[in-house]
C-alpha cells in the first residue's frame, strides 16, 4: 500500500499555495453558485474572513435543481412524508420553484427526520441513521454547495473524510507510509457516538466564524434541531448532526477542524477520516503525550472518548483497525468485521437451495468480489487464496446438492469440479486479480 511522491501533510496557509492550480482546486464547486468572481474572492480572502449575503445563492433555482440531481443520483429511501425520488422528479420544476419561494420569504421549515437503526457488522449493536425527506435533502444540498468551499479552504491536509478529491484510500496510504517511516506507536481514537453528541451551540459558533448571513445560519440551525421520528415517537435533539443528512459530514468536519490544526501545531501525525482517526508517533512517550492532548481536547469540546476502544498500541506487535483494514506489523489485512460482512454477503448468494443457474449465481457473486477486491486489494496474498478456496467450496456444495448428494463439499468434489471448472465458467479469481495488481504496481 504505497503511494508515489508521498509528502508530509501540513497546515499550510491557503494563500501560500500556487496560484496556478486555483482552477483545478475549485473545479469541483457548483458553478451555478461559485462564479469566477466569487472564486477569486475565495482565493484572495474576503474582509474579516467572513461571508455575507449568501441566502440568494441557496434559493437559486439553478442551485436547487443541481442539488436535486445529486439527490437523485444517490437515490435513497423516502422520509416521513413518503415522497420518493421518482415522485419528486415527476413534478420537479414546481417543487423546486416552491422551495425557492419558501426559502426566499423565510417560510421554509424542515420536516422531521425518519430514524432507522441499521446493524453494525460483527456486533449486536445498531447504528442510528437519519433519513430526511427528499425536499430537505435538496435544500441541504443547496446549502452545502454554497458553504462547503468556504470551509474547505482551511481544512487540514490530514483530514480525508467527505472532502472533494479525497477518500478512504488516501487516508490508508498515509497511515501505511507513516508506519513504514517508523511511526510505530499508534493512538487509536474512538469518539463515542460522535455524530449524535456534537454540541449545537459550539458547532454554530464555528460556523459563525465564516458565515455572517443570518438567514443561512438560521437555516443550518433549523436542520440541527429538526425533529427525529423514531418509530411512533418524535423528539427534538439537543445535540448532534444526524448521520444520513446531506449537511452532517461537512458539519462534522467543521467541528473537528480545530483538533486537526492543534495536532499539526503540536507536531503530531494524525490521520482522520470523519470521526475515524489515528495518531502515529515514533516513540511511546510522544504517543502518551498525544493521548493526553486528545483526552483534554475532547473533554473541552463536549465529546467523549470510548473508554475501552481508545487505546495506545505498538503496531509492530499489536494490530489496530482503520477504515476496514487491520494493520499489524508488516501485515495489511481486512479487519475481522469487514471479512465477516463479506462472507455473510457471499453466503446469502450461495445458499445450497439457490434455484438460479450456475452462470447467474457466479455473475451475482462476481459483482461482490470485484467491489470487495477494489477496496481490499492491498491485503496480504494469503487472504485472497483462502477466500477463493472458500467461495469455490460453497459453489461445489450447490452443485453437490443438485446431484442429490448430502452435506457440504469435500472429497471427490474437487475432481468433479476442479478449480479450472470455475475459471471456465467465469468466476472472478481474487488471487489472480491480486497478482495482476501487484505486477501493474511494480511496472
Amino acid at each position: 500500500m504505497t503511494k508515489p511522491n508521498e509528502t508530509k501533510p501540513s497546515s499550510v496557509p491557503f494563500e501560500a499555495r500556487q496560484d496556478g492550480d486555483a482552477q483545478f482546486r475549485w473545479s469541483w464547486t457548483e458553478r451555478s453558485v461559485w462564479t469566477e468572481r466569487m472564486l477569486t474572492a475565495l482565493d484572495q480572502g474576503v474582509k474579516g474572513n467572513c461571508w455575507f449575503s449568501l441566502i440568494d445563492k441557496v434559493y437559486s433555482e439553478k442551485n436547487l435543481h443541481a442539488a436535486f440531481a445529486k439527490t437523485a443520483d444517490n437515490e435513497g429511501a423516502p422520509g416521513v412524508d413518503h415522497v420518493t425520488v421518482k415522485q419528486f422528479e415527476n413534478d420537479v420544476d414546481a417543487r423546486v420553484e416552491r422551495l425557492s419561494e419558501e426559502l426566499r420569504t423565510g417560510k421554509y421549515r424542515p420536516q422531521a427526520i425518519r430514524r432507522v437503526h441499521i446493524p453494525k457488522p460483527g456486533s449486536r449493536e445498531t447504528r442510528p441513521l437519519g433519513i430526511p425527506t427528499i425536499r430537505d435533502r435538496v435544500v441541504q444540498g443547496a446549502v452545502r454547495h454554497v458553504i462547503e468551499p468556504i470551509f474547505e479552504r482551511e481544512f487540514a491536509e490530514h483530514s480525508y473524510g467527505f472532502r472533494p478529491r479525497r477518500g478512504c484510500k488516501d487516508a490508508l496510504y498515509r497511515v501505511d507510509h507513516l508506519l513504514k517511516e517508523g511511526y510505530a506507536y499508534v493512538v487509536d481514537v474512538d469518539l463515542k457516538s460522535y455524530f449524535d453528541t456534537i454540541p449545537h451551540d459550539r458547532l454554530m459558533s464555528l460556523v459563525r466564524e465564516r458565515i455572517a448571513d443570518s438567514k443561512v445560519l438560521s437555516l443550518i440551525e433549523s436542520f440541527l434541531k429538526a425533529g427525529i421520528m423514531d418509530g411512533l415517537r418524535e423528539w427534538t435533539p439537543e445535540a448532534g448532526a444526524p448521520q444520513g443528512a446531506v449537511l452532517s459530514p461537512l458539519l462534522s468536519n467543521i467541528y473537528l477542524n480545530p483538533l486537526d490544526h492543534l495536532m499539526v501545531q503540536e507536531g503530531f501525525e494524525m490521520v482522520r477520516y470523519a470521526d475515524d482517526l489515528v495518531i502515529l508517533c515514533r516513540t511511546e512517550e510522544v504517543a502518551r503525550r498525544a493521548l493526553a492532548w486528545i483526552q483534554q481536547w475532547t473533554t473541552d469540546a463536549g465529546l467523549t472518548l470510548h473508554p475501552t476502544k481508545t487505546r495506545l498500541v505498538d503496531a509492530r506487535t499489536e494490530g489496530f483497525d482503520f477504515l476496514g483494514y487491520q494493520f499489524r506489523g508488516c501485515l495489511r489485512l481486512p479487519r475481522k468485521k469487514s471479512e465477516q460482512k463479506f462472507k455473510d454477503t457471499i453466503r446469502d448468494k450461495t445458499k445450497r437451495n439457490n434455484g438460479h443457474s450456475l452462470a447467474t449465481i457466479i455473475a451475482n457473486v462476481n459483482q461482490t468480489l470485484r467491489g470487495w477486491f477494489g477496496y481490499f486489494q492491498h491485503s496480504q496474498a494469503s487472504v485472497f487464496r483462502e477466500l477463493d478456496s472458500w467461495i469455490r467450496r460453497r459453489l461445489r456444495s450447490i452443485l453437490r446438492k443438485r446431484r442429490g448428494l448430502r452435506g457440504i463439499s469435500g472429497g471427490r468434489d474437487h475432481q468433479r469440479w476442479p478449480n479450472r471448472f470455475f475459471f471456465q465458467h467465469g468466476l472472478y479469481n481474487l488471487q489472480a486479480a491480486h497478482a495482476k495488481a501487484c505486477q501493474s504496481s511494480q511496472r
